[in-house]
């Protein structure tokens, strides 16, 4: 199977109206690229602060998502599959952070609450999403009319039992909606991106939103959307700047690299086995 994918770096608003207009515009821009799946990033619909998330977040169960509804009026309008980053839902009176995969029917295809909650305390800076999000409880790999998906968001990429996981479940690409911020970005984002994809010889797809210092005063995004081949090269990326990445995915290469590097054929499970054959 070969196929574009579009990861869309866009610039983030206060006003959620306005972004869902905006996501719109900037898939149906990629649709006419040709991509026939769109990544959007972390948090599109709302500016990524712990301060206001609670403000936009939205009930998904209900099907009274204003975000959600677009993503699966315009996946079915323009017959493909959207990755919607993750926007804040409440549920059970929690807020969690998840992402909804919409297939070309506009159905609800997977849903993905992040599982990783990114807790730091750095000299100088101190940050907690634990303190605002609640951890999502499961992993979440999706067959798609382009393939087998694996999905993760952002600080779930540090954890490579996931991406473990997802290839032995028969994923062909993860996908990773992220805002890293400055601190880590720049020293860890790419490497994260390269590490999980030549580690399990599969596509890896990175999406971010794009930096804007007025908007995200409390969280600097570090942007530098990607999508990485199975040998950890760089197939397309773009800087903190608002873009739309198009890049070209041929699963066929997956089973190249593989066979000349089977790297499944001489892993020594007897010595470190953490996970068995099956994914469980």
């Amino acid at each position: 199977m070969q196929f574009k994918i579009a990861l869309c770096q866009m610039l983030v608003s206060p006003i959620k109206e306005n972004n869902i207009s905006h996501a719109r515009s900037l898939i149906r821009g990629a649709v006419e690229k040709g991509a026939k799946l769109v990544v959007l990033p972390e948090m599109w619909c709302c500016p990524y602060s712990m301060k206001t998330l609670r403000d936009h977040a939205e009930d998904i169960e209900a099907k009274s998502s204003p975000s959600i509804s677009m993503l699966s009026e315009t996946a079915a309008y323009h017959k493909i599959t959207i990755v919607g980053g993750s926007i804040p839902e409440k549920s059970g009176g929690k807020l969690f952070n998840t992402c909804c995969v919409l297939g070309s029917d506009g159905e609800i295809k997977a849903k993905h609450r992040k599982l990783h909650l990114f807790d730091m305390d750095l000299p100088g800076e101190s940050f907690r999403e634990s303190d605002t999000f609640a951890y999502g409880d499961g992993p979440t790999i999706v067959d798609t009319e382009v393939g087998k998906i694996g999905i993760g968001i952002c600080h779930d990429i540090r954890f490579p039992e996931l991406s473990i996981l997802y290839r032995l479940r028969g994923a062909h690409l993860i996908c990773f909606p992220g805002a890293f911020n400055m601190s880590t970005g720049e020293l860890l984002w790419e490497l994260m991106q390269r590490s999980r994809a030549v580690d399990n010889q599969l596509f890896v797809a990175a999406c971010s939103p794009a930096r804007d210092p007025d908007v995200n005063s409390d969280y600097m995004i570090w942007g530098h959307s990607s999508l990485v081949g199975p040998f950890g090269e760089i197939i397309a990326t773009t800087g903190h700047e608002e873009d739309v990445v198009i890049g070209e995915i041929d699963y066929s290469i997956l089973q190249t690299r593989r066979e000349n590097l089977p790297l499944e054929k001489q892993k020594r499970g007897d010595i470190y086995q953490l996970i068995d054959s099956s994914g469980k």
